[in-house]
């Protein structure tokens, strides 16, 4: 497994070195999910805390976190984030869930009539628009699937697709084994709110599908820092990638390069490639080239800022499903 773009971070300090250790105690370690946004450590943080409040956290009333795993896995797979699709059946295997956790990782529907359930509402959440999508789950679950529509698309643009050399993940043997490893961690229980002391004060207000849980404070965290990326950009072109998350709905483009490219036809030469890198983020992450990122390192060589432009499209995805729960934004 190896970072696309830049070499893997230093050893982190401060800010990132925290979440490092929160990520150790609390999921399975630093993973390389989250040492690619180490050079924003505000973000880390955030999309950290986002998940951990969602995915991982206890909750009153409780949520199973198996139908978490479940929603994770299978918004990963609407995704096509073959990363995330991986370690998160490998995580429904560490809970016991084995044959779910092959069901999910062949792409099949699962059975019984609320697996079923959750696995249809979140694939199609991908195209809340077209599906009149919105969430009768409460904070866990929905922060859950919002959260992996963020973490699908940075993934997917920043890291290579296979957590183990050759795809050796893919076999359920080699699944098994390594929900096996991590039993122990994943059952065992986790504060509710630890994460939030790593964030500063929201500009953003918490979402009201939130209900005032842990999970709305950080959904707020990450939607500030990622929308701050947005500045690497021109007015026009950060309406763009707005209106572009809007009426495309989260289709997958056949031809991702030329789709983008097209549409920052107009747009002034120095926003052009910054502007496809951010709309490939949103919609077609693993397409991001080295040509690309080439071009705009040219004029923005540090790697933070290419984190944040990849955040910025990222969150303006996960954004468009977000406005979906508000009824007044359908």
């Amino acid at each position: 497994m190896t970072y696309r773009f830049f070499a893997a971070p230093p050893r982190p300090t401060g800010l990132a070195a925290e979440v490092n250790r929160q990520l150790r105690e609390d999921f399975i370690g630093p993973l390389p999910a989250f040492q690619a946004l180490a050079a924003v450590p505000g973000l880390m943080a955030a999309t950290w805390s986002f998940m951990r409040e969602s995915l991982l956290a206890d909750a009153d009333p409780p949520v199973d976190r198996v139908d978490r795993e479940l929603v994770a896995a299978v918004v990963s797979r609407a995704n096509r984030c073959r990363f995330c699709v991986d370690a998160h059946v490998t995580l429904l295997h560490s809970l016991g869930a084995r044959d779910l956790a092959e069901i999910i990782a062949r792409g099949d529907p699962p059975p019984g009539l609320r697996h079923a359930e959750l696995a249809a509402w979140a694939t199609a959440s991908r195209t809340p628009r077209a599906r009149t999508w919105s969430s009768p789950y409460g904070p866990q679950l929905t922060g859950t699937l919002l959260a992996f529509h963020f973490l699908n698309r940075v993934v997917s643009a920043l890291l290579t697709p296979d957590l183990l050399p050759g795809g050796l993940q893919r076999l359920p043997a080699v699944r098994a084994a390594g929900g096996r490893l991590i039993a122990r961690n994943a059952r065992d229980p986790k504060e509710p709110g630890r994460s939030l002391a790593l964030l500063p004060t929201a500009t953003s207000a918490p979402p009201a599908w939130a209900a005032g849980s842990p999970v709305g404070k950080a959904y707020a965290a990450l939607v500030d820092f990622a929308v701050d990326g947005g500045a690497l950009l021109g007015t026009a072109a950060r309406e763009t990638v707005v209106a572009t998350a809007r009426w495309e709905d989260g289709r997958h483009p056949q031809r991702p390069a030329d789709w983008a490219a097209d549409l920052v036809r107009e747009l002034p030469a120095k926003d052009r490639v910054g502007t496809r890198i951010a709309l490939l983020a949103a919609f077609a992450p693993h397409a991001i080239s080295r040509g690309d990122v080439g071009l705009w390192q040219l004029t923005h060589p540090d790697d933070a800022d290419l984190v944040r432009l990849v955040a910025f499209g990222a969150v303006t995805a996960t954004a468009h499903v977000a406005r979906a729960l508000d009824p007044a934004h359908r």
